[in-house]
């Protein structure tokens, strides 16, 4: 059915307008307690959120719902989606909710729901889900929450538990978004040895992702290339991804991140099947540097849910996004963004290796993603001239090159790609289509 709630990462949308209104976000919490019980899940749920101001108030109504049926609230406060997983997983909880809008702005939010397995919940649960939310006649609820901060600190031990490594040779710059990692990356790396310098890391609960974190780079290559560090890494809001800057200022994204991970699991034997699991979107020279060491790309829709249901279904050990969701499912059951950094400087530390050296293989294929705004969605396929110039892209590049147009899952864009080995061709099919959907779908 057509869901109207759930997108591809959770409910989603301005806090405090619906689905983000009191009402509609107790309704999520009395329809998650309900489940819980009628399921005889266990009675509690941990809470966490990132920075936004408008974190606090939107956790009180979903604890409010929740305890309306005898569900325990834990609130961990300020921590990262991948935290919020790894506590609902290893805890007693049936349940983990996190209060994220990720890489958005401050004004936008979100609700992700987990469950005690640490996975996001499959389409068919948020669906039922859905159908309770909307259908709830109660009253609107908030409930006074204080945090427990051992949580925190649970999740921080545990990560640092999965590197065995000395970090003290490495000397990096680190972005916290303002956001989920503000405090936790700091203390994370530097308990690890690491000489760690901060910035994006004062949030005041309106600055999360402003000119900062993964989607901004520019102040952290120039603060790498000032401070003469190894290397830099930057968080989204939440901390799910990570991005990295090298000693060089080059920007190291998802796909060179999959590339180093892969190598080195499978030159220690742990890469299931020589495989890796990608998105749609990630570059054709990350494709090409993999079959080179004998090790297939399995591309899936965009998200790491998807992502993460094939990594189960074929049991690779290895997936992500270009974005810099990173799934290590021998350590975490989503992507995570401290966990990832960690495999990385496992990999320097243990190769004696410089960043640059060890993304030198990635040979980016020219790629252009451009958004267009649109006042409605249509079926891509019934839109004959975007169409006609699909197929003339395609026709243009190739086995050399691809064309991907979707739908946004979170906001009201079409994201258009085009990749391939002649930049000017990219840039001018990429406008071409973009053109024919501002022309049929835009404002």
């Amino acid at each position: 059915m057509p869901r109207e709630l759930f997108g591809t990462d959770g409910i989603r949308g301005v806090a405090g307008q619906y689905p983000l209104d009191a009402a509609t976000v107790t309704a999520v919490g009395d329809a998650l307690g309900r489940r819980i019980v009628a399921r005889g899940e266990g009675l509690g749920v941990i809470i966490g959120m990132d920075t936004r101001e408008s974190g606090p108030a939107l956790a009180s109504h979903i604890a409010a719902g929740l305890v309306r049926h005898g569900v325990n609230v834990d609130f961990a406060g300020v921590t990262t989606t991948p935290g919020v997983a790894y506590l609902a997983k290893n805890g007693p909880f049936a349940a983990g909710v996190m209060i994220s809008a990720s890489h958005n702005p401050y004004r936008d939010n979100g609700i992700k729901i987990l469950g005690h397995s640490g996975y996001k919940l499959p389409d068919d649960q948020e669906e039922s889900l859905e159908r309770d939310i909307l259908a709830y006649d109660g009253v609107t609820a908030s409930k006074e929450l204080a945090v427990d901060e051992n949580l925190d600190r649970d999740y921080i031990d545990h990560l640092a538990a999965t590197l065995s490594r000395d970090l003290s040779s490495l000397h990096m710059v680190v972005d916290c978004a303002n956001g989920s990692a503000s405090h936790l990356a700091p203390v994370l790396f530097g308990k690890l040895g690491a000489r760690v310098k901060a910035i994006g890391a004062a949030p005041n609960g309106r600055n999360i992702n402003l000119n900062c974190g993964s989607l901004h780079l520019e102040s952290l290559r120039e603060m790498v290339l000032g401070e003469g560090a190894g290397l830099g890494v930057a968080f989204d809001g939440d901390a799910d991804r990570a991005l990295f800057v090298s000693a060089s200022g080059r920007v190291v994204d998802g796909d060179a991140v999959l590339l180093i991970a892969a190598r080195h699991l499978k030159s220690q034997g742990k890469l299931p099947g020589d495989v890796v699991v990608a998105t749609v979107m990630s570059n054709l020279g990350l494709e090409r540097a993999l079959q080179a060491h004998g090790i297939r790309l399995i591309r899936m829709p965009v998200g790491d849910k998807y992502v993460l249901e094939e990594m189960l279904r074929i049991g690779a050990a290895l997936g992500g996004e270009q974005s810099g969701h990173i799934i290590f499912h021998e350590w975490a059951t989503t992507g995570d963004g401290m966990l990832t950094a960690l495999r990385l400087f496992e990999v320097m530390t243990t190769t004696g290796a410089s960043l640059d050296d060890l993304a030198s293989e990635m040979k980016v294929h020219p790629q252009k993603l451009v958004n267009v705004r649109i006042r409605e969605r249509k079926p891509i396929e019934e839109l004959a001239a975007v169409q006609s110039e699909i197929r003339a892209a395609e026709s243009a590049f190739g086995s050399s090159g691809r064309v991907l147009v979707r739908f946004s899952g979170t906001e009201p864009l079409a994201r258009v790609m085009v990749e391939g080995e002649d930049v000017s061709l990219v840039e001018e099919y990429s406008a071409r289509i973009a053109s024919e959907i501002r022309a049929s779908l835009g404002e």
